[in-house]
């Protein structure tokens, strides 16, 4: 066989396999997850990642919709932190609400905009977020590598903030009905299933 041809083979292979993974996971209407997230005191000590500081500030238990996923690599945050998930949860899993709202993220920040507002703006701000995720080891974070918009995971771990010796920190919001920058959490994520 021309080697062209095996080029062409392996090309368009390899293109169908990107699209057919990255495609987003479409559901019918309805609430998909109900429970808000929770966080509780955590008593854990400091731990070390990649040359940072990590400190609990609060254990963090989510089951959200993916909204949004956006890998990142150049930044400095990417360090610890090589995607963001947009995550809702309540009547922002619910795709007859989704399919009114349209969202992005970029830069480390999560957008929405709307026409016509299916639900409060209210709502919409305190039933998602953007969330940094920074995966406590390698599997996990093959596993947050993989999501997809559209698809339920179920996340453990803590809200942190991290440091380096050099003076630079990062840390994250500690309350859903936030906005702007400082409003992201910054989830040191110990388990993840996806569904």
């Amino acid at each position: 066989m021309n080697w062209k041809v095996l080029i062409v083979i392996a090309l368009f292979g390899w293109g169908a396999y990107q699209h057919f993974e990255g495609r987003a996971v479409r559901h019918g209407p309805g609430v998909l997850v109900e429970a808000s997230p929770v966080q509780r005191p955590v008593e854990q000590g400091a731990v070390s990642l990649n040359g940072y500081t990590i400190q609990p500030l609060q254990s963090f238990e989510i089951a959200a919709r993916v909204l949004s996923v956006e890998h990142y690599s150049m930044d400095r945050e990417a360090d610890l932190s090589p995607v963001d998930l947009a995550l809702g949860w309540g009547r922002l899993s619910d795709s007859q609400v989704l399919k009114s709202i349209d969202i992005t993220q970029g830069n480390r920040f999560y957008f929405w905009r709307v026409h016509d507002y299916p639900v409060s703006r209210e709502e919409i701000e305190n039933s998602s977020a953007n969330m940094h995720m920074v995966p406590a080891d390698a599997g996990v974070k093959r596993a947050l590598m993989s999501v997809r918009k559209g698809q339920i995971v179920k996340i453990q771990g803590w809200l942190i903030e991290a440091r380096a010796q050099d003076g630079w920190r990062w840390r994250s919001s500690l309350t859903r009905n936030d906005d702007g920058p400082g409003a992201c959490e910054l989830v040191y994520v110990r388990e993840i299933h996806v569904e």
